[in-house]
């Protein structure tokens, strides 16, 4: 845990100094592709870091000067499975920005989805020493948190404090410079498997680039996808990618549950190839042009060029009725849908204040897909694209890439972590926790 808490604070000066220097990449490690935009920074942002406890990301202070994307190798389920292939994929990602934006970049802040992550709510309550709250007494109360025994084999990628009360008072995002008697903190820690997050470093590291920072593309999707309203009050964002489907909860600005769906895009891909017999690009372009999951009844009669180039004529000149492509894509993801609603169950979504759902991530366009998901899901359901940032190409707005803006966001603006306070080292696992939104129906 000290070692840990050690490198998260070495990547978080890493950042402020990429930061002072004025340039610094971030790279979305997805299963389908891999994303790498370039940031400039000004001054204004370097200048404004006041490290204040819930701030809310800004657009100010950076500008996108470099973009690029390359079809994704040696990733599946947002895990690296073979590590060369990933690290020349990684390393073409980043070479393209550097040429776009015609500067060299030395360091990257990193997400990838995937790892198994598991959500854990902690708290804890200490007693003043004096009556305002200093650094030093929220350093203190975060210290105090039980850290469940979360196993020798996974590692915390995020622990933030997402709620103070002070004297009863509940509801604080920083209570530093308040008069009280005792403080109380709600925290948040996510962990994810270590392997993992191990393999993704050393693949960076391979690339000769410096890791100034990661995070979760589940919080960094809901970074950008979800408005302010929705980060306030209680909102989930289902980022479908290739691979693995992400779900985060936020509330009170803070992500308070993540979990991942090991299926995606490329799954129901796959499905079609072999329903259809056909290579896995004619499928993959079938379903980005035809492809839907809500049947009309001209379905029947719109037919569906297969194409192929096997060398048998009539194999490769067949077409088939949108109804069967639906037929054959629909309970895919369906069952994609099913797996999230269990996860939000699970976490107690339904106890939120609100409870709007917003689906982003490539495989969001299906068509239909918002009406489908607003049936097994039972809640309000919107499609959701990143936020507008300075300099992003055109190219890169669309729902594909919400998790790279959402890391442009963090890069510029980072929620507090436990790392950014001086912890006391001396610090014992405990079992005492609870699952991270239940907590939420007592307080809210």
């Amino acid at each position: 845990m000290v070692d840990l808490y050690q490198s998260q604070r070495a990547m978080r000066q890493m950042r402020r100094q990429a930061m002072q220097r004025g340039v610094v990449a971030v790279l979305d490690v997805g299963s389908s592709k891999i994303a790498c935009l370039i940031l400039r920074f000004d001054g204004a942002s370097v200048l404004s870091e006041d490290n204040s406890i819930g701030a809310l990301a800004g657009q100010s202070g950076f500008r996108v000067i470099g973009a690029a994307t390359t079809r994704s190798r040696g990733v599946q389920f947002g895990e690296i499975c073979a590590m060369q292939e990933t690290e020349r994929a990684i390393r073409t990602a980043v070479q393209s920005a550097q040429k776009m934006a015609a500067v060299r970049v030395d360091h990257v802040i990193a997400c990838f989805s995937g790892a198994a992550p598991r959500s854990y709510g902690l708290n804890a309550c200490v007693e003043l020493e004096g009556q305002q709250v200093t650094e030093n007494e929220v350093a203190r109360v975060m210290a105090a948190c039980e850290i469940p025994d979360y196993g020798g084999s996974r590692e915390v990628l995020h622990a933030q404090p997402i709620n103070f009360a002070l004297d009863n008072r509940s509801g604080l995002s920083d209570p530093r410079g308040q008069l009280g008697q005792t403080l109380e903190v709600d925290m948040h820690m996510l962990t994810v498997d270590a392997s993992i997050v191990q393999n993704l470093v050393h693949c960076i590291k391979r690339c000769d680039l410096e890791l100034a920072g990661i995070a979760s593309s589940a919080y960094a999707s809901g970074f950008s996808a979800l408005v302010e309203d929705e980060q306030e009050l209680g909102s989930a964002c289902i980022d479908m990618g290739g691979g693995s489907t992400s779900i985060s909860i936020f509330v009170k600005k803070h992500m308070i549950y993540a979990d991942s769906v090991r299926m995606g895009g490329d799954h129901i891909t796959s499905d079609i190839s072999m329903g259809l017999s056909v290579p896995t690009a004619n499928a993959e372009r079938i379903k980005t042009m035809c492809g839907g999951v809500q049947a009309t009844g001209a379905d029947d009669r719109d037919m569906i060029d297969v194409g192929g180039d096997t060398g048998d004529w009539e194999h490769d000149r067949r077409t088939v009725s949108r109804a069967e492509l639906i037929g054959i894509m629909r309970p895919r993801v369906e069952e994609i849908l099913e797996e999230v609603r269990a996860r939000l169950d699970a976490a107690g979504f339904d106890h939120l204040p609100s409870q709007q759902i917003v689906l982003t991530g490539g495989s969001s366009q299906i068509m239909g897909l918002d009406g489908l998901a607003t049936r097994i899901l039972g809640q309000q359901v919107r499609l959701g694209r990143p936020l507008r940032v300075h300099g992003l190409p055109q190219s890169a707005t669309g729902p594909g890439f919400a998790s790279s803006v959402g890391l442009c966001l963090l890069a510029a603006h980072p929620q507090d972590e436990w790392w950014d306070f001086e912890m006391p080292v001396d610090r014992q696992a405990s079992g005492s926790f609870r699952r991270a939104v239940r907590w939420f129906k007592d307080n809210w």
